[in-house]
């Protein structure tokens, strides 16, 4: 009975979340965040480092998903959320871990190794794709570098925009938003996640996301900036958001151009 609960509201095939999931998906990533926390002290590096060699994990875990979503992978337990993003998120820790040894082996710079193994293991997702919507492209793409300009020039005059990760920060959130109001209003997709779906119900258009997105996000970076004061820490909880800005945003950026 317990199993079947699980099944039916917390873990299951269909696309979608609700109120109860979301609730537990998000306790249980507060307790992954302070053990990762944990063991970068332990390792002595900083999760700022990790932004960039981390991209193609991301894509990797995106890139699955959306060939589910496409009928290209099977749909199974393993292959959706969260299963996915946990084989991705144990992958990657697995490759920090090695990296790290076999940096104080060789001298090899760990980031350049997380990055090369990222690399590889998304060849047989990018080569997997095959038909892609230029339309529906350029609409993400273009929707999201005029947003992202403005912050770009706003960097200078607004302090929570000083430092790099946080414009990637909110690049990342503003890719996602520029993806989801493409597909929804104009490609007729739905949110799928809980409050971005009764915003979106609210107004009538995905629209609602950008402002959302810069309210919160700016919001969360303005309020680590100030109050938290342990760099690692610090760092870790901006890599978690970007993560989960651009994870959902490659997402539904690469099944919506692939569904041709």
């Amino acid at each position: 009975m317990i199993l079947e609960f699980i099944k039916e509201y917390i873990i299951y095939l269909e696309p979608g979340y609700n109120l109860l999931n979301t609730i537990i998906f998000g306790l249980i990533l507060g307790l992954v965040i302070i053990l990762i926390i944990k063991m970068f002290n332990y390792i002595k590096k900083d999760p700022k480092d990790l932004l960039i060699p981390l991209i193609p994990f991301i894509f990797f875990g995106s890139s699955t998903r959306a060939l589910v979503d496409n009928g290209i992978y099977p749909l199974t337990y393993l292959l959706v959320t969260p299963g996915i993003y946990v084989l991705t998120g144990l992958m990657a820790i697995s490759t920090l871990l090695i990296s790290v040894f076999i940096e104080k082996k060789t001298d090899i710079n760990y980031r350049h190794i997380i990055l090369g193994i990222g690399l590889i293991i998304c060849i047989p997702n990018i080569l997997k794709i095959s038909a892609i919507d230029l339309n529906a492209s350029l609409l993400v793409l273009v929707s999201w570098s005029i947003f992202t300009s403005f912050f770009i020039i706003l960097r200078k005059k607004w302090s929570v925009l000083n430092s790099k990760i946080n414009l990637y920060v909110i690049s990342a959130h503003l890719f996602d938003a520029s993806s989801t109001f493409v597909a929804v209003d104009l490609y007729g997709y739905s949110e799928q996640h809980v409050l971005p779906s009764a915003l979106t119900n609210l107004t009538g258009t995905a629209l609602v996301m950008y402002p959302l997105k810069i309210i919160v996000i700016l919001a969360a970076l303005y309020v680590i900036d100030i109050y938290v004061e342990d760099d690692s820490i610090k760092n870790m909880l901006k890599l978690a958001i970007f993560i989960l800005g651009l994870a959902p945003g490659l997402r539904n950026f690469l099944s919506l151009i692939m569904a041709v």
